[in-house]
């Protein structure tokens, strides 16, 4: 298999180690870098994932790099094609994310403006907390272009409500098909219209008061997450969504995922980072897809985009 180019994670907790080692187990990079403020943590893991190159038979190389907040250490991700930003921290039971808004905003901008100068080429992914606007933040502070900046959220929103739908049906998770837009937050919008089992309607399976309490479980996934481990915020599922997102990137593959993505006229909506279905490839965003909505469905994406474009303008000065 022929290995190129090089993605660097950014954080090196449960969720940005998870995401470099299912990269690298991948083989389709040369290098994955990962980086981290805790000095030696970074290199730590980075040499345990190569030790089990043997074991898993993969060959791309991970690499840790301890950095700083002042940018030391980033000589390591130069050239990136792919950065990933996960620093940041996660929530706390009975946190919103909106409650991570300032302090995860300083350390998103940082690490954005050091992306901006050693790897000025690269597709950012940001998966920091809270997730629109650090997406908003990311693209302010590396001045990039918006197709360059993308947010994970509705890979991981539709993983959850596909998965909900599954253990409520009985059935098995490949039979299902779901979709979220909107926010990754209070203003979430599962897409029942767009969403089966079988290929037959969600609501010719199940009763719509039980397909609304899976929407409900579905917008508050996380905090569910949350609440049972008391000490830190999911990861697993996460990370396995940000990954296949880089991978469609790396291969340019056109593969339509549903993402935090620079909307500008698709749905009558302009000017604001909002989760939606798009083409990802090499450079990023290809194309927003104006996936087929119900009226219920397209008035609650456009409450979501009035909600978050506030909330996003906000971040200009943090």
């Amino acid at each position: 298999m022929a290995r190129k180019g090089k993605v660097t994670v950014v954080g090196a907790g449960f969720y940005g180690s998870t995401t470099a080692q299912r990269l690298a187990e991948y083989d389709i990079f040369d290098e994955v870098v990962l980086t981290d403020i805790i000095e030696g943590k970074p290199e730590g893991l980075a040499l345990d994932m190569n030790q089990s190159r043997p074991v898993e038979g993969f060959e791309t190389k991970v690499t840790g790099a301890t950095t700083t907040p002042e940018g030391e250490g980033y000589e390591a991700t130069a050239d990136s094609d792919i950065v990933i930003i996960t620093a940041g921290l996660p929530r706390k039971p009975g946190m919103s994310r909106m409650d991570l808004l300032e302090v995860n905003a300083k350390i998103v901008r940082g690490v954005a403006e050091n992306v901006a100068k050693y790897s000025p080429n690269a597709v950012i992914l940001v998966v920091s907390n809270p997730l629109d606007e650090m997406t908003a933040l990311a693209q302010i502070a590396s001045q990039f272009p918006k197709n360059r900046v993308i947010g994970q959220a509705g890979v991981l929103d539709t993983a959850r409500f596909t998965n909900n739908v599954a253990e409520a049906a009985g059935v098995e998770v490949n039979r299902v098909t779901t979709l979220t837009l909107g926010s990754h937050g209070d203003t979430m919008v599962p897409v029942p219209s767009q969403s089966s089992i079988d290929g037959k309607p969600l609501a010719e399976v199940l009763p719509a008061d039980k397909i609304d309490e899976l929407v409900d479980r579905t917008r508050n996934g996380g905090a569910e997450v949350v609440a049972l481990l008391k000490t830190g915020s999911a990861y697993y599922a996460p990370s396995a969504a940000v990954a296949r997102m880089a991978k469609a990137v790396h291969e340019d593959s056109g593969a339509v995922f549903p993402v935090c993505a620079w909307v500008d006229g698709q749905f009558g909506i302009s000017g604001v980072y909002l989760g939606v279905q798009a083409k990802l490839g090499a450079g990023g965003i290809k194309e927003v897809v104006e996936t087929p909505l119900s009226e219920q469905e397209l008035a609650g994406l456009k409450e979501a985009a009035e909600a978050v474009r506030a909330k996003q303008a906000d971040v200009q000065g943090l």
